[in-house]
């Protein structure tokens, strides 16, 4: 039944602190979680694995979190997947960058796992 199917988030960030923290509460809250640590690779599994959310660092080697949301939202086979920026990055021009490349929600580090899940819930809901 897909009502029971779990939740796939990818996590695209290069600091392992962020991403073990955040995989945690989310396997706790049942969802499946798959990393990638720079650009490229988090473009090749979002294409690959189609997740249900993407939370993606600006700041990334190789591709940076921008390109990689504006790759993603201006293919049609993607575009429906909702991706929060999570990033260090925290101006109000940055926020405004993120958006206009198709991020649907945009959150600067350091921020509290009590920020993030009512995002995550409002993109696809809780389990």
């Amino acid at each position: 039944m897909a009502a029971d199917k779990k939740k796939t988030v990818l996590i695209v960030d290069s600091e392992e602190e962020v991403v073990s923290a955040v995989t945690e509460r989310l396997e706790k809250r049942g969802m499946n979680v798959i990393g990638a640590a720079d650009g490229i690779q988090g473009l090749n599994m979002a294409r690959s694995k189609s997740p249900d959310l993407i939370l993606l660092e600006v700041l990334l080697p190789k591709l940076d979190g921008y390109h990689v949301c504006r790759l993603l939202k201006f293919d049609q086979r993607f575009r429906q997947i909702p991706i929060i920026i999570v990033t260090a990055k925290r101006s109000e021009r940055d926020e405004k960058v993120g958006l206009e490349a198709g991020a649907d929600k945009f959150l600067s580090k350091p921020f509290k796992i009590s920020q993030l899940l009512p995002l995550i819930d409002e993109l696809i809901g809780s389990e």
